[in-house]
């Protein structure tokens, strides 16, 4: 017991170390190599910090435990919308571009659409597992084609400066970019695994359900790599990154971690997983998608309102998860 407080503890701090580290290498890479800070959000930063829900979810799989699995993923979305870009926006408010609106968003609402469809019966075939596999290939790959082709343009001046500024420290600034990006990666991932592990060593102890410790404990415990870095981009000014990192993580989560996990093994769930979970999920992108049109169509930032809308329904779905699910 004692001791799963103390990983919980020491990962914490390594947790927060480790984001700093990660953002400064994806901002070296994204001015050296020129490329838009979004998509380093999306690819970089969306996958690398969705790795926990990752291992977590096919682990979960392996050893039988379908509920862990998706509650894991669907729980890690609502949690990186409602309470990760919730948090993220009070704190430091983000400018919505027109892309986002017209291609990142409707591409994130579909895959959450398809997800629902997918498990409307309660179940996920191996067959399941393959589309969505599928789609995350087609999906990042129109995502990298077209963030380049529109943010070349956009970001050709500010980087043009900073390469100027940096002549004489290139290969340096590449190579500390590299080891921060990946040294960041690394602790944030093995530090969460410590949280993980301690906070699901603590809920089983109080005698909590393997659904609800999916669904709250792991799921925000395999959030926190895309809390802290989305709190250190925005900090950092990398708005764009931040915002990136939500979609690419929940974009990852949709297609790679429960893909993976149904290609293992067929996924058989509680109908309440799709009444209650997927649904508060579909509700809480809806939500993200009218709030961030409404304030590019009214060229107001996405900030503290938006945000704390966002915190409330992260508060009433725990609300409810802890009314409907059985402990």
């Amino acid at each position: 017991m004692w001791l799963a407080v103390i990983a919980i503890l020491i990962g914490l701090a390594i947790l927060v170390w480790s984001a700093d580290v990660f953002i400064d290498g994806a901002t070296a890479l994204a001015q050296k190599f020129r490329v838009p800070s979004f998509l380093i959000g999306v690819l970089i930063l969306g996958i690398g910090t969705s790795a926990p829900e990752m291992v977590v979810s096919v682990l979960a799989a392996l050893e039988d435990s379908p509920e862990l699995a998706l509650g894991n993923a669907y729980g890690s979305n609502i949690i990186n919308i409602a309470l990760v870009l919730g948090a993220t926006v009070i704190i430091s408010p983000i400018i919505i571009r027109k892309a986002i609106v017209k291609r990142d968003l409707p591409i994130l609402l579909m895959i959450t659409a398809v997800a629902a469809w997918q498990l409307r019966d309660g179940s996920l075939s191996q067959a399941d597992g393959i589309v969505l596999l599928v789609l995350l290939v087609l999906v990042l790959a129109t995502q990298i084609v077209l963030s380049i082709r529109e943010g070349n343009h956009e970001h050709d001046e500010d980087v043009i400066t900073d390469d100027n500024a940096s002549t004489n420290h290139e290969e340096p600034s590449v190579i500390r970019g590299l080891g921060s990006l990946f040294l960041g990666m690394l602790m944030l991932v093995a530090s969460s695994r410590a949280i993980v592990w301690g906070a699901v060593e603590v809920a089983t102890f109080w005698g909590l359900s393997e659904l609800i410790i999916g669904l709250t404990i792991v799921a925000v415990g395999t959030s926190l790599p895309e809390l802290v870095s989305s709190l250190s981009a925005a900090r950092k000014g990398e708005h764009d990154m931040a915002l990136g990192n939500i979609i690419g993580s929940n974009i990852f989560n949709t297609l790679a971690v429960v893909g993976l996990a149904t290609v293992i093994a067929p996924i058989t769930v509680n109908p309440v997983i799709f009444s209650r979970d997927v649904m508060a999920m579909g509700l809480i992108t809806v939500l993200l998608v009218v709030l961030c049109g409404f304030a590019f169509v009214t060229n107001r930032s996405f900030g503290r309102t938006s945000g704390a809308m966002l915190m409330l329904f992260f508060v009433g779905y725990t609300g409810w998860l802890i009314q409907t699910v059985n402990l």
